[in-house]
């Protein structure tokens, strides 16, 4: 598939400065680039995007306020709007001391690491994604209202596995904040770092096999090996344009959607025993989990350190070209070679930021995270309605709309 809306946008796109289609999304109208002076207000009852290069407010979408705007337009009615962390609160209450009940251990060096990003100040974006699943699954089957132990247990288990890769993520970077605190490699060292986020991710293995579910078990460990693999494939590169952003989204799904849309199907196999359901759950989760990711590329553009709780420009420093990279090269080819070479050489970390912010890299970034948005709306819309499956609905928008 990326290779087939690559080629479109190479052939018709890029003129026209549309986003390349995803599935059978339809493609949204031309924007007018936003005047100066706006370039860092948003108005209300616009109609159109505005993006400004700098400020971290571009991609709060008018969507509020107008009905035909592409894949962003209002999807949920102020009468049917539902608060996804309001209504994921009852199952995700004392989370993360269920979490730290998990990491029991004497040693208290070890005990300490492992408690350090579980203080109860994450978003729990995936766990609350994970419950809200589950319900809009059993809801969907039988009309129970009800999230099953072993569901909250997938929760459990997706925010630990997703701690100990930032955890492994972080000392492979030699990253020195993380959630606007000091990584654990700085504070602890390397080699202790990495022995606490194996740690945690046998914690986090013990406490699926505990659920007695083989095929949970097979759908949750297939999560392991996605971000081994999506961490190879980052430490790689291709020459030719169309594998080269194949190459990145098959990335971005390994490392980042793979562990949400393996844990939304499993709690739709715990709660629902239609393989439809299955599917729809995992479609969900994997096109929610591609355009988070997006936008996490974005803001790496576009917003402040302080507001992220971790250095901007951290993708280039490291030699990685993400989505506003990769189509940004469309308009200056030069960027070819500092691609290629993971912008290793003095200066070139500064001239992409430049030609970055001077293209539409950010703009066709953000465009493509909306169809992916799209199409797990269209996915999740085939389940019967509830006020979990409307929320559902309303995170694709807090996905787009996040700043941080």
């Amino acid at each position: 598939m990326a290779l087939r809306w690559w080629w479109w946008w190479r052939r018709c796109g890029a003129s026209s400065r549309r986003a390349p289609p995803l599935g059978s999304v339809p493609r949204p109208g031309p924007r007018a680039p936003p005047a100066p002076s706006a370039m860092c207000h948003f108005t209300q009852r616009s109609s159109a995007l505005s993006f400004p290069k700098i400020c971290n407010v571009f991609w709060r979408f008018h969507h509020t306020s107008t009905s035909h705007l592409c894949s962003c337009s209002k999807t949920v009615s102020d009468e049917n709007y539902q608060d996804p962390f309001q209504l994921g609160r009852k199952d995700l209450k004392n989370l993360y001391e269920d979490i730290k009940k998990e990491l029991l251990v004497s040693a208290a060096e070890l005990k300490e690491m492992c408690d350090y990003y579980f203080d109860g100040k994450g978003k729990a974006f995936r766990p609350m994604i994970v419950v809200l699943m589950a319900r809009a699954c059993n809801i969907h089957h039988n009309n129970s209202k009800e999230v099953q132990a072993s569901q909250r247990s997938v929760a459990i288990i997706a925010e630990m596995i997703h701690t100990a890769s930032l955890v492994h993520d972080d000392v492979i970077d030699d990253a020195n904040s993380r959630r606007g605190k000091r990584t654990l490699n700085q504070i602890w060292g390397e080699r202790k770092a990495v022995l606490a986020g194996d740690f945690i991710l046998s914690a986090a293995s013990v406490a699926l096999a505990r659920i007695g579910n083989t095929t949970i078990v097979s759908v949750l460990t297939q999560v392991i090996e996605d971000l081994v693999r999506g961490e190879f494939l980052q430490l790689g590169s291709k020459e030719n344009e169309n594998e080269r952003f194949a190459h990145y989204l098959e990335k971005t799904f390994k490392k980042t959607a793979s562990l949400i849309a393996n844990s939304c199907k499993a709690v739709s196999i715990l709660g629902c025993p239609d393989p439809k359901v299955h599917e729809i759950a995992y479609q969900y989760g994997k096109n929610v989990g591609i355009a988070f990711q997006l936008i996490d590329d974005v803001l790496d553009f576009t917003s402040c350190a302080d507001r992220l709780g971790k250095p901007t420009a951290a993708d280039l420093k490291l030699g990685l070209a993400t989505g506003p990279v990769l189509f940004a090269c469309r308009q200056f080819p030069e960027m070819n070679a500092m691609i290629m070479r993971r912008f290793s050489r003095p200066g070139d970390v500064e001239r992409a930021w430049k030609y970055v912010l001077q293209s539409d890299g950010v703009q066709q970034t953000t465009y493509l995270a909306q169809r992916y948005c799209h199409a797990a709306t269209r996915e999740i819309r085939k389940l019967r309605p509830s006020p979990e499956r409307e929320a559902l609905v309303h995170l694709t928008e807090m996905v787009l709309m996040r700043d941080k």
